[in-house]
């Protein structure tokens, strides 16, 4: 099979997201292979100093949202191509080099895609998309539908995800012996230990609103009263309006004790996709599959963020998780299940029939 030969090469082709020249050369090898198979050429831009992979047209009517780094550093997976019956292992075969694969296969099967249709391919999404943002946010502005080849769960297309704000507080309090005065000193650590507690109370099970403290560091040696603890929070919704309430409580914090001096950085990174942007298409998607007597698509709603995120937010339709079927995204067990490939393709090919 062509597509699993292509698949292998852009698998063991490594590239993880800091990499520029990996990227640059992963980049360049889907150019390669989409010359191989479809009747124009895909090219290189740059967008912040980042490669993207792009074929079609510049006005597009649909974009197809891939990307093509993975979290893996080289060679921190190994072997990177591994069969085991129907499954096939590989760093960022599922996240998402297959999904990028199957949409330019989709392509070939509408003769016109060139002129309604851009098929793009950042390197920056698995680091915040920082470079490509200004990219996605265009693009999905004036396009009818952006489809997103994320992973799938169980075949279901996504159509929420939570949006994600990432901060780090920094407390600075007041060094002293811990033996001879500690109540001279302002115990970094202690007043950190209440900042954790009081996140607690900011989540919110009923919209998915977590907040979520990570890293936290403090101290110099043992025998002092620490002067400075910084701490991570990692915070999570279905919902804008929670990701802001969320914010303003953190930057309060910085009220909590009169002497020391807490300093917040951070904010929100990546609104919600929220259902609004993606019922439209959600619904064609089921149309489409039952005028191909498939089975019903079916739908989720995630915690992680993603690029379908940046194009919701600026009020683009959005289409995400539309990527392989498999398991293990980020983990040691990465895989797809190759024989569900070709359905996956003829779906898309039908659903991008159906929006231009």
């Amino acid at each position: 099979m062509t597509f699993l030969s292509d698949l292998q090469k852009l698998v063991e082709c490594q590239s993880p997201s800091e990499d520029i020249s990996a990227c640059t050369e992963v980049v360049k090898l889907a150019v390669n292979i989409c010359a191989d198979n479809l009747p124009h050429d895909a090219h290189i831009v740059s967008e912040g100093d980042r490669p993207v992979f792009w074929w079609g047209t510049k006005d597009p009517r649909v974009v197809l949202l891939c990307h093509l780094d993975t979290v893996w550093p080289t060679d921190s997976y190994l072997p990177l191509w591994r069969t085991e019956g129907d499954q096939i292992f590989g760093p960022g075969i599922f996240d998402m080099k297959a999904g990028f694969l199957q949409a330019m296969y989709a392509l070939k099967e509408i003769p016109d895609a060139f002129e309604k249709v851009a098929l793009v391919a950042t390197t920056d999404e698995e680091i915040g998309s920082h470079a490509s943002r200004g990219l996605i946010e265009r693009l999905a502005k004036s396009a009818d539908a952006t489809l997103v080849f994320e992973s799938s769960i169980d075949d279901k297309v996504k159509i929420g995800r939570k949006g994600t704000s990432m901060y780090r507080i920094e407390l600075h309090g007041r060094a002293a012996h811990a033996g001879l005065e500690p109540e001279k000193g302002i115990n970094s650590t202690t007043e950190m230990a209440r900042i954790v507690l009081t996140l607690a109370t900011f989540e919110n099970p009923e919209h998915g609103t977590t907040v979520v403290p990570t890293v936290m560091q403090s101290g110099t040696t043992t025998n002092t009263v620490p002067a400075i603890a910084t701490l991570d929070i990692d915070a999570r919704s279905f919902l804008t309006s929670e990701l802001q309430r969320v914010d303003q409580a953190i930057r309060e914090l910085a009220t909590l004790h009169p002497e020391a001096t807490i300093e917040i950085k951070g904010g929100i990174n990546r609104p919600p996709l929220e259902h609004a942007a993606t019922q439209e298409l959600y619904e064609k998607i089921e149309s489409v599959a039952k005028k191909l007597n498939m089975a019903p698509v079916g739908h989720v709603s995630v915690g992680g963020a993603s690029d379908g995120n940046l194009a919701a937010a600026v009020g683009g339709k959005v289409l995400d998780g539309l990527g392989a079927s498999g398991y293990g995204a980020h983990a040691a067990h990465e895989h797809i299940f190759a024989s569900r490939i070709p359905n996956r393709i003829s779906l898309i090919a039908g659903f991008i029939k159906e929006l231009i």
